[in-house]
């Protein structure tokens, strides 16, 4: 069996880590997996992608191109949330030389694939939801906006007033090109699940839950004295983690919730014994008062450094407003880091209230802040939280566990022996 990948990114973000560590996985079987990525950042022989200066160039570009459409929406800022995926691609001529028996294609966006090229793909397609495009107009998360279960237009994320707009047009060509197409969707949590078969476009299509896997030999609890150490990090002070991809500038990461949790924080006796790490974004020119002294690691993109990151700080804070199966998250509990969360999305599938760590009122600062009280003040109840957070990641979410789940997919869909 052979299986090839697509995925805009092979390690640059978290849907291309999720898609990689699969590609991994499927190897660890024996299977003979490839990648087709639009930008590579791994020296992996198994990943393909554009090799000349002028192919990486054009590749580089095809993302800011596809978003041109979107300047004519002057009140649309949120670029690099919103896909109309309109440019043409050579991808079915690169696939019929690599020859696979299935193609899995996961986060495909900026300008990578276009909607129509999915038609003219030979081989059965397994698409890997790591949001909700695949459903929308556009958008990746729709937020509070449920326009996508009937057919998009009037979108609020575009501030467009009009029916006929971009997002109606991108969800009449996905529903006119992937009208007949055989597709199997796979999602990472039930809560995208249940959301993807509300769908107009996709909701009477096969729909399997398989986790995101780790490795979890790679991220695992380490000596938070030796991880401080290393990055310099204070050992005195209990450390609050957040952190993601545009973290400072995606309001759906919840920034925007992050200072008045920590000045609710600031004024208890927690006000002289925490400090803040911040990942995936550097320190801006015009620092936030967060009420805390915060320490900017900038974007780590190794595992090795990721897995020390987490090791080093006492808890993972994510205030998300929405998200699907946060790969932070993952990582975290693997090296043994409880988290406090808000209950969206498939958090709870992966955080059970007060077991591995504690989920808040979705967006209510005070149960926020009363979380991250709660996990720290307690030093026999937070060891506990340490190791059932470890537990979870090695029962529920291996690499090895979410590849065996695949490989019986393909299997199935290719019909083969199991």
């Amino acid at each position: 069996m052979k299986v090839l990948l697509l995925s805009t990114c092979d390690i640059r973000g978290g849907a291309a880590r999720a898609a990689y560590r699969l590609h991994q996985g499927l190897r660890s079987l024996s299977i003979d997996s490839r990648m087709l990525v639009q930008e590579k950042s791994s020296d992996d022989w198994t990943v393909i992608a554009p090799q000349s200066l002028i192919q990486m160039g054009i590749a580089k570009t095809r993302a800011t191109i596809d978003a041109l459409p979107l300047r004519f929406y002057r009140q649309f800022d949120n670029y690099g949330a919103f896909f109309p995926q309109w440019l043409p691609d050579n991808l079915p001529n690169n696939i019929q030389g690599i020859q696979p028996d299935i193609l899995n294609l996961h986060w495909i966006s900026g300008g990578f694939v276009q909607i129509e090229t999915l038609k003219k793909f030979k081989q059965p397609i397994v698409l890997t939801l790591h949001d909700m495009w695949a459903f929308t107009g556009g958008c990746h998360y729709s937020q509070d906006c449920d326009r996508y279960t009937v057919s998009c237009g009037n979108c609020p994320q575009l501030h467009s007033h009009h029916d006929q707009d971009i997002s109606r047009w991108v969800w009449n060509r996905k529903a006119k090109a992937w009208k007949d197409l055989d597709l199997t969707i796979v999602t990472p949590s039930q809560w995208l699940a249940n959301i993807a078969k509300t769908s107009s476009l996709i909701g009477d299509r096969p729909i399997h839950v398989i986790p995101n896997g780790i490795d979890t030999e790679i991220y695992r609890p380490i000596d938070p004295k030796i991880a401080r150490d290393l990055l310099k990090l204070p050992q005195d002070k209990h450390l609050l983690l957040f952190g993601a991809m545009r973290a400072t500038s995606d309001p759906r990461k919840g920034w925007q919730f992050l200072q008045p949790t920590l000045q609710l924080l600031k004024q208890t006796d927690w006000h002289d014994r925490i400090e803040l790490v911040i990942f995936g974004a550097s320190q801006p020119a015009q620092a936030v008062d967060l009420g805390f002294p915060c320490h900017y690691l900038g974007q780590l993109h190794d595992q090795l450094s990721l897995s020390v990151m987490y090791a080093a700080v006492d808890l993972l804070l994510v205030p998300s407003t929405q998200d699907n199966l946060p790969n932070t998250v993952m990582e975290s509990i693997s090296c043994g880091t409880p988290c406090v969360a808000f209950k969206i999305g498939g958090i709870p599938e992966m955080i059970q209230h007060q077991q591995q760590g504690y989920l808040a009122k979705p967006l209510d600062c005070q149960d926020l802040a009363n979380g991250i009280d709660w996990v720290l003040n307690d030093s026999h109840r937070y060891h506990n939280l340490r190791l059932a957070a470890r537990a979870k990641a090695e029962q529920e979410f291996t690499q090895s566990l979410q590849a065996s789940r695949y490989q019986d997919l393909f299997q199935k869909i290719l019909r083969l022996p199991t």
